[in-house]
């Protein structure tokens, strides 16, 4: 499952139940990171009196020539939650990640846990809000996050649909690679960054597509692939973790009938959040395509 955590550790029941919505700190996503990059992972833990586990947080160490050596909780990942059954617990953590960067000569330590009322009553750490993230209730009946939508958007699902672009969920990891051709003229072509390796595409599907957490949505025109999105689900939570289109079909909407079929999808296997991702707080058109689908 997408929240197992690292075995042979007794976990309290507190902090398994947190790791079932933590997709990030499952013992799958950090092989992946260790595996294709070759982090060194660093898995810091608190404990009770009895030595049960309550408290964990993994870091990564990464080492550049030009960046000099930082402690990441995590990379490549949305949010790494501060998983903890008391404040003290959390505390001990990130006293543990400071004298673990200091006694690195790290540059910098991250934690990308989101909101967190440990870290927010701490004067020692500096708070950055470059990044927002984007939540959408979801329901048994899709019916309830349809209203949500704004008008324009309902407009373009029902133009892709009568335009005849058609989503299928992909049943062979080959299939892999018509997404990674679309993620590359995305990322690359258009928007100029760096991407993934195609490994880290087959290694995702490797290590979630069997047990469904992963789910890879192509929307076809003609028989052709033109968009496409990477699910990941864990715990109550879907998140519309990668997604890539062709330009050249753009108006056909394909972008707008992946979200709403990502949508359909989790609200039929009992999913109660729609996890949109984290935007940059200077992205203004992002922002604003994804209020149109009722995310907060």
């Amino acid at each position: 499952m997408a929240g197992t955590l690292l075995p042979g550790r007794d976990w309290s029941m507190a902090i398994e139940r947190q790791a079932q919505e933590s997709l990030y700190c499952s013992k799958a996503w950090l092989d992946l990171l260790t595996g294709l990059y070759g982090y060194s992972l660093i898995p810091l833990t608190a404990t009770d009196v009895s030595g049960r586990v309550t408290g964990f947080l993994p870091l990564c160490s990464i080492h550049s020539p030009l960046r000099g050596r930082r402690l990441v909780a995590l990379p490549f990942s949305d949010q790494c939650p501060l998983l903890a059954t008391d404040p003290a617990s959390a505390d001990r953590l990130v006293n543990e990640a400071i004298l673990l960067a200091q006694r690195q000569r790290a540059r910098y330590l991250e934690l990308r846990t989101g909101v967190s009322a440990t870290l927010s009553q701490r004067s020692d750490l500096i708070r950055s809000d470059l990044y927002v993230r984007w939540l959408a209730s979801l329901s048994p009946d899709p019916a309830e996050p349809w209203s949500a939508l704004r008008k324009s958007v309902q407009q373009k699902v029902g133009r892709a649909r009568r335009l005849g672009v058609q989503v299928r969920i992909a049943t062979r990891r080959e299939e892999m690679a018509l997404y990674y051709h679309l993620h590359l003229r995305t990322r690359t072509k258009k928007h100029g960054m760096p991407t993934q390796p195609a490994r880290f595409f087959l290694m995702l599907w490797d290590a979630f597509a069997a047990s469904g957490a992963l789910q890879l949505l192509l929307a076809e025109s003609q028989g052709q692939v033109i968009a496409g999105a990477i699910l990941l689900a864990s715990g109550a939570t879907v998140r519309f973790a990668y997604s890539a289109s062709h330009e050249d079909y753009l108006h056909l909407a394909p972008n707008n009938l992946l979200v709403w079929e990502a949508i359909t999808w989790g609200c039929a296997h009992g999913y109660t959040t729609l996890d949109l991702g984290r935007t940059a707080r200077d992205n203004h058109g992002l922002m604003e395509f994804k209020r149109g689908w009722g995310a907060t």
